[in-house]
């Protein structure tokens, strides 16, 4: 009877190991269907969960059958002492502008080894919103107001995922393999055209403007192999993104043939009720059925219950949750996570090895724009005299990589003869990088009048955006560069201002002369910036400007 038993059970072991969905030499559709005819409503409703990994316990990953786990803002390997953390740190946390987008595409490729050097099987990036208001928080994150500019900063996805084979079917997902990512186009949609540039606003627009500023990078990102959409936490005309059925499935995923999956943004669901998550069904019945496949949730484990709840009481439907697996097993199959779910350890030594630090050096170096250059234009101030005696470097961002990084630290949100003054913005992520002032901080224009009444002086703007420059303090400066968010290579601005190098980079954004005139715009009849889209001099010309 002991013998029939084992039998018994090393049978169904067979049988289990054996079935489709385990091999991977059979066609990602059949794995799908084969594994969600096995699966219950609980692990069902577990696949569409996504926790931190902070409450990302081993009971309740068994016990709930969670599907996705994240690092969130400040999430990391040490609590106390985040900074002291390795690479295998990270990996074994997981296992316990412009428009070159060639370049782009390259600094793609390097993060997604990083990634998956840490462990990490997802990205959510890139972001590509097109930011029509310099007021947005979040501004800093999207490349240009110009949507064909940020069609072509798409590159990134086929950086991240890979390159799709000709032949590969519009709008599926596509990873190439184990040193690729999977990634995220976001927030899906609109959500750089809010009214007066309010983080998570209203998008007062018609469908066909939508569609024609906001939506088309997103056809690129989809024609890519893209494998996954967030919704945005903003609304359009009124209706919250992440229960518009009409823009999450009537139009991404059937009219453009999506076929990932949607995420929501963090506690997304929760902002569809007020107040924020009181009826927590609700909200949960409202996105499911709009098209949200897997929830962010972060930390409600009670999403699972009340998603189980309301397939069983019919306010969603078992075909909605079948639908939504489907997306979520076809991304996971497509990204080997079944055959490769652990770190690949050989990928650590490429954590900022040589080669990709030198990529990001080069970013910055084709990212800086070059405004003004010299008080007469016969005479250019840059480049500077290496062998100058002296030269006296000055301002709050000069050698602090928290503000030169912004709101991208390993915390949300970063820490902190000729003269050259470093001034620019705080570090802040999201919502908190709503300023209706865009004045520079830490009393900046102040300090850049002070040291330019008495030297000659070069002012290197470290900034996510525009920021207001008055005429009288411009024509104080001899020289201005807006270096934009130049991270862990600010070093990279060394290389220009010295003459190593020429100036490369064009305004990917149109600055203003006045907050008043905002929302300033290419397209807008009352054009009248400081410094145009496409702007940029050079230092060994006059000027230049697409």
């Amino acid at each position: 009877s002991k013998l029939k038993k084992s039998l018994i059970r090393t049978s169904k072991a067979q049988e289990d190991m054996n079935c489709i969905y385990r091999n991977p030499n059979q066609p990602v559709e059949a794995r799908v269907r084969d594994l969600l005819s096995r699966m219950t409503l609980k692990e069902k409703a577990g696949q569409m969960t996504q926790i931190e990994r902070r409450v990302a316990t081993p009971d309740a990953i068994k016990d709930l059958s969670i599907g996705s786990i994240l690092s969130g803002g400040g999430s990391r390997p040490f609590d106390d002492n985040a900074l002291t953390a390795l690479s295998s740190d990270w990996a074994d946390m997981v296992d316990g502008f412009q428009k070159d987008a060639d370049l782009v595409q390259k600094i793609g490729e390097a993060t997604a080894l990083e990634v998956r050097a840490s462990g990490i099987h997802y990205t959510f990036a890139p972001c590509v919103a097109v930011c029509r208001d310099p007021r947005w928080g979040r501004c800093y994150e999207s490349y240009s107001e110009d949507t064909e500019i940020v069609r072509k900063m798409t590159s990134i996805v086929t950086g991240l995922q890979g390159q799709p084979p000709h032949e590969h079917p519009k709008g599926y997902p596509f990873v190439a393999g184990r040193n690729n990512v999977i990634a995220c186009a976001k927030h899906f949609v609109g959500d750089g055209g809010t009214d007066r540039g309010i983080n998570e606003g209203d998008t007062i627009s018609s469908y066909e403007d939508l569609e024609r500023i906001h939506m088309a990078p997103y056809l690129d990102c989809i024609s890519q192999g893209v494998s996954t959409v967030m919704a945005s936490y903003s609304s359009w005309n009124g209706r919250k993104l992440h229960a518009d059925r009409f823009l999450l499935t009537e139009v991404l995923k059937d009219k453009l043939g999506f076929k990932g999956f949607v995420i929501s943004d963090w506690e997304g669901l929760d902002r569809l009720s007020e107040p924020c998550g009181s009826n927590y069904r609700f909200c949960i019945s409202a996105a499911v059925n709009a098209g949200i496949d897997m929830v962010m949730v972060p930390f409600k484990f009670d999403f699972v219950e009340d998603l189980i709840f309301l397939v069983e009481s019919g306010k969603i439907s078992m075909a909605r949750i079948d639908d939504a697996i489907e997306r979520i097993l076809r991304v996971k199959f497509v990204a080997g996570i079944f055959e490769f779910p652990v770190t690949d350890r050989s990928l650590l030594d490429t954590i900022g090895c040589k080669l990709h630090r030198d990529l990001a050096r080069e970013a910055v170096r084709k990212s800086l724009v070059l405004l003004k250059n010299g008080k007469d234009s016969k005479k250019p101030f840059l480049p500077l005299d290496r062998n100058a005696k002296r030269i006296f470097v000055t301002g709050t961002h000069a050698d602090n990589l928290g503000y030169q990084c912004g709101g991208w630290t390993v915390t949300w949100y970063g820490g902190s003869g000729r003269t050259t003054i470093a001034v620019g913005e705080e570090p802040y992520a999201e919502t908190l990088g709503d300023n209706t002032g865009l004045v520079i901080p830490f009393n900046g224009a102040d300090i850049v009048s002070l040291v330019a009444n008495s030297i000659p002086t070069l002012v290197i703007l470290v900034s996510g955006g525009p920021l207001v420059l008055e005429p009288w303090l411009l024509e104080k400066m001899d020289a201005l560069i807006a270096a934009w968010l130049p991270g862990s290579e600010g070093g990279g601005i060394t290389d220009v201002i010295f003459g190593d190098y020429d100036f490369k980079g064009r305004l990917p954004v149109t600055w203003f002369k006045q907050v008043e005139q905002l929302p300033l715009h290419i397209g807008i009849n009352s054009y009248d910036p400081l410094f145009p889209l496409g702007f940029g001099l050079t230092s060994t010309k006059e000027n230049s400007s697409d």
